[in-house]
């Protein structure tokens, strides 16, 4: 029991003396720095570059193949051209809200896929030749079938 006190009061102590060491080293740091005779100038950027992240425009060629669905689908009547211009904006737009999407962001995955123009896992590495197995048939053969009757001791 002593060493369980003398520890108790050894955690005790150093409690009461963290904080005021650490308080009056805040107190010194926080006046040294109001002081105004400052031996060095520190320089802040405030204009730092921001990189844009995400994709910042789609593809021409992914364009063109939008505008053609979107033709296809007759939400839009003008030529294929590549570029996402306004007409192209207000076609999708159209398209997604008659199906319930979003609209303000352009173009919502799910409409892509409904347009055709979903992923493509062609290239997959499992896409051709692959290693699978295929799976059974659904239809049960005859000897499957009188096993099944005879074990269930039912007599037709």
């Amino acid at each position: 029991m002593p060493s369980f006190r003398r520890g108790l009061a050894l955690l005790i102590s150093a409690a009461l003396l963290v904080p005021p060491a650490f308080a009056s080293s805040l107190r010194h740091s926080s006046a040294s720095s109001h002081s105004g005779a400052s031996t060095h100038k520190v320089s802040h950027s405030r204009h730092k570059s921001r990189r844009a992240r995400g994709q910042q425009a789609i593809d021409p060629d992914r364009v063109t193949q939008i505008q053609q669905a979107l033709v296809r689908e007759h939400y839009m009547t003008a030529d294929p051209n590549g570029d996402w211009d306004s007409t192209t904006v207000a076609a999708m737009q159209k398209y997604q809200a008659d199906h319930g999407w979003q609209t303000k962001l352009m173009p919502d995955p799910r409409a892509l896929k409904s347009l055709g123009l979903g992923p493509d896992y062609s290239t997959a590495l499992n896409a051709n030749g692959s290693s699978f197995a295929a799976p059974p048939s659904n239809s049960t053969s005859p000897t499957q079938t009188a096993g099944f009757v005879a074990a269930s001791g039912v007599h037709q």
